[in-house]
């Protein structure tokens, strides 16, 4: 298992480092010079000049890279081309934001789509196990953004039940915060949660079909009893891959739904910057975020190993 964990630590190291370097590249190709976007564009050619030498970007590539990913293995992702403000404190101070979401967003995926995906595959003859399965449907259709529009509109507006934006630290006041998380925790959640209801019922429906299961339901347990002491187990298996796809796709579209709510979050940072043109902010979010999902794959196939124990022997 040892060598099976430093293999894939090996392969995350050399991810990280081939994403470092598509991300900086990426930035490096798009139009647009940094040092014109802060001045103006009656900057004179001697004031631009010692603005891109103040920017760093009259060096060759490879020294601009060197010196970038060396300072983020430092913590500092440099200063704003736009405030000139430091880069590495902002990002800690919106991920967090972002964190408290896709982490609320995901608990309320998870406790919608166990007990419904469970239900639909135990009662999948039956019209209350189709109505789910329905109804899953219905909500993968729904795109984050609508569900949070739908979601303000009904508790917001009309019941006035909660608030329909804004951002209240968890430290500062707790009921507040809690009460302000809620309808975009629903607005990822719920969404994210139809799609995983569908597979928790198909690995659900596939190991009742087992022989293990069979056995048990023979010696007198009930289906969810026998599903529940045997079973679980090896349907978590599958539904592992969808937890991973699914934290990387709330991590990626909690951007639309920060803006939604005005959240302080890397979403809100993250188009302010580009709408600034602040390329190495955007350079520095864009690398967050996909380490973000590279440690999810990983911690999935750690997972894996952890469920399955045939693959702790395996190469």
């Amino acid at each position: 298992m040892i060598p099976k964990i430093l293999r894939r630590t090996a392969i995350l190291l050399v991810s990280v480092f081939v994403a470092s370097i598509v991300v900086f590249l990426f930035m490096a190709v798009l139009p647009g010079d940094p040092a014109q976007v802060a001045l103006g564009v009656n900057a004179t050619p001697e004031l631009l000049a010692k603005t891109r030498q103040d920017f760093g970007i009259d060096r060759p590539l490879l020294t601009q890279y060197f010196d970038w990913i060396g300072g983020v293995l430092h913590g500092d992702f440099g200063k704003s081309y736009v405030t000139r403000e430091a880069i590495g404190p902002q990002l800690l101070d919106r991920f967090g934001v972002t964190l408290w979401l896709v982490g609320a967003g995901m608990l309320v995926a998870f406790l919608f789509a166990l007990p419904l995906g469970t239900f639909a595959a135990v009662r999948h003859r039956k019209a209350s196990g189709a109505a789910v399965s329905g109804l899953s449907q219905v909500g993968v259709a729904i795109p984050a953004f609508l569900a949070a529009i739908l979601l303000v509109q009904i508790f917001a507006v009309q019941l006035r039940w909660l608030p329909s934006g804004g951002w209240t630290p968890p430290n500062q006041d707790a009921g507040e915060f809690i009460r302000g998380l809620i309808l975009p925790a629903l607005s990822l959640g719920l969404v994210q949660g139809a799609v995983l209801t569908r597979y928790v019922r198909s690995a659900v429906l596939d190991t009742l079909g087992q022989d293990y299961l069979r056995t048990a339901r023979s010696k007198g347990l009930r289906p969810f009893q026998a599903l529940f002491r045997h079973g679980l187990r090896n349907a978590a298996v599958p539904v592992v891959t969808v937890l991973g796809l699914q934290l990387a796709t709330l991590l990626i579209g909690a951007v639309v739904v920060e803006r939604v709510f005005v959240l302080p979050g890397l979403g809100s940072m993250l188009l302010d910057s580009v709408a600034a043109r602040d390329l190495l902010t955007v350079q520095g979010i864009v690398l967050v975020l996909v380490v973000g999902v590279l440690l999810i794959n990983f911690v999935v196939d750690l997972l894996y190993t952890v469920l399955d124990p045939r693959l702790r022997g395996a190469s």
